[in-house]
């Protein structure tokens, strides 16, 4: 397996504490991992990777195109984005986004993937869009679900009973976004609207109110 560097540059939402993807870091590995909140910066001012077997930048909610730039459909190199899903401030999920460009190289992204996997983690690969795969389906529900309580179609208890004894969810909407902060779901989902302009990413209303109490 390919070896890998940890470049940390501040808070990682991916890996907040201890974990096997880190513990298993080498400080001579040959390829890059830039974790925290200024990933990209410290990728865009770390020089020459191109013989990296890969270089993996976390990201947030933002496209890896902000990073690398774009060129009329034809980006991609040893470069890939990832993001460990995290809903709010909840322990992250064991599913690692694992983030492509049209020409991103096959090599880059099986080397990256198999270290992800070795440390025990799941590896879903998707394009580039921002949100990627998780939170692109799940925000508009959420959504949906704070908008239908505003509407009193049902209490709180009685929605997410619903939905856990109908389809069997392990957990309803409401109880969800409570435990994990509505705050960072409308950040999150704020962050999709500006992006992609469709209104099931604006944030409900219970979600605005919750960051301006916040601030």
């Amino acid at each position: 397996m390919t070896t890998y560097r940890i470049i940390q540059a501040g808070e990682s939402r991916s890996f907040p504490a201890a974990h096997a993807f880190v513990e298993r870091a080498d400080a001579q590995g040959a390829a890059r991992v830039f974790v925290g909140q200024g990933a990209g910066a410290a990728f865009s001012s770390a020089g020459e990777l191109g013989a990296c077997p890969f270089v993996a930048i976390e990201l947030g909610t933002e496209c890896l195109g902000v990073h690398t730039g774009e060129s009329g459909g034809q980006e991609g190199s040893n470069v890939v984005g990832f993001a460990r899903f995290r809903l709010g401030h909840a322990d992250p999920s064991s599913l690692v986004e694992l983030v492509r460009q049209p020409q991103t190289r096959d090599t880059a992204i099986a080397a990256a993937k198999a270290a992800f996997e070795a440390a025990g983690l799941k590896v879903a690969v998707c394009g580039d869009f921002p949100g990627r795969i998780v939170d692109r389906l799940i925000r508009p529900y959420l959504n949906a679900a704070l908008r239908r309580l505003d509407e009193k179609l049902a209490s709180a208890e009685d929605m997410d009973k619903t939905l856990c004894l109908g389809l069997g969810y392990p957990e309803g909407p409401i109880s969800l976004l409570e435990r994990t902060g509505l705050s960072e779901h409308h950040d999150v989902t704020q962050a999709l609207y500006q992006a992609l302009g469709q209104e099931p990413y604006a944030p409900a209303r219970r979600a605005q109110v919750a960051r301006a109490r916040d601030r």
